[in-house]
């Protein structure tokens, strides 16, 4: 699908548990030839979208899968298909929302999110921030085991992109926090954050370890970079659901009530 210029996007229709199966079965040399293709989603598709952006420089899109594409967006907030559907400048601003998914099998047609709480992105590191660089990450308990190898090699990444440099977006699942900490000290040492101007962490129910909350797992790892970190994005499995562009270049503000982040692909 991929590799057919008739299909212009790859949207799976759920996040999938194991798709490190085919990063070393798709036919990259393939693909190198082929004209680009969106593929979109989260979760466990992160697998896949990291390496095909690193490996071909494709855009890809981390954000809704086909089961959430029909999900209206909160004010502030895009959706994947506006970002897929011109270069932009698309600008996003934190929604202030925690949501859930309704029930699919009562609501199979539902389009709202359900409004469970409120929050806001928080900056550590600094009083102030504007950032630019180059967007890429994804799930942390399935991009982790990429760091090291030829799929997950966001170190020359960052070396071919050195000019812009990186912005480095990262959101935990479920796993407990001495896991999301081990994965996080991987792509520390695996050179992951070596042309990095800032970090962008997702909100996640993760939960705790001994004590050890989901910040301070981030902060254990990543703390000693000096890089700013701007925590509860809504780019994970919390929803809703804030689009990025792995490879656009990105410009992220948080400064007093200004928490935007801007993409453009170019």
């Amino acid at each position: 699908m991929l590799a057919d210029p008739a299909i212009r996007c790859v949207l799976p229709p759920w996040g999938g548990e194991t798709a490190i199966d085919l990063v070393d079965l798709l036919d990259w040399d393939t693909l190198t030839a082929a004209e680009p293709t969106w593929m979109v989603g989260f979760s466990d598709l992160s697998t896949l979208l990291l390496p095909i952006t690193t490996r071909l420089g494709w855009a890809t899109v981390h954000g809704d899968n086909l089961a959430d594409t029909p999900y209206r967006q909160p004010d502030g907030l895009l959706s994947w298909l506006e970002l897929a559907s011109s270069p932009g400048p698309h600008v996003q601003r934190d929604s202030g929302l925690i949501t859930t998914w309704g029930d699919f099998a009562e609501e199979p047609r539902g389009t709202e999110w359900k409004p469970v709480g409120e929050g806001s992105w928080r900056l550590h590191g600094a009083d102030r921030l504007t950032a630019t660089g180059r967007l890429v990450g994804g799930c942390v308990e399935t991009v982790g085991h990429l760091a090291g190898t030829a799929y997950g090699d966001v170190a020359s990444f960052g070396r071919e992109h050195a000019d812009d440099g990186l912005i480095v977006y990262l959101e935990a699942c479920e796993d407990p926090a001495y896991s999301i900490c081990r994965h996080l000290h991987t792509m520390r040492l695996a050179g992951w954050f070596d042309h990095a101007t800032a970090i962008l962490i997702g909100r996640t129910r993760a939960p705790t370890s001994d004590g050890l909350t989901q910040d301070e797992a981030v902060l254990d790892a990543l703390g000693r970079l000096d890089l700013p970190i701007v925590l509860d994005l809504e780019i994970g499995h919390v929803g809703p659901h804030l689009p990025l562009v792995n490879g656009a270049l990105a410009t992220v503000t948080v400064d007093g009530d200004t928490r935007t982040i801007t993409q453009e692909l170019r």
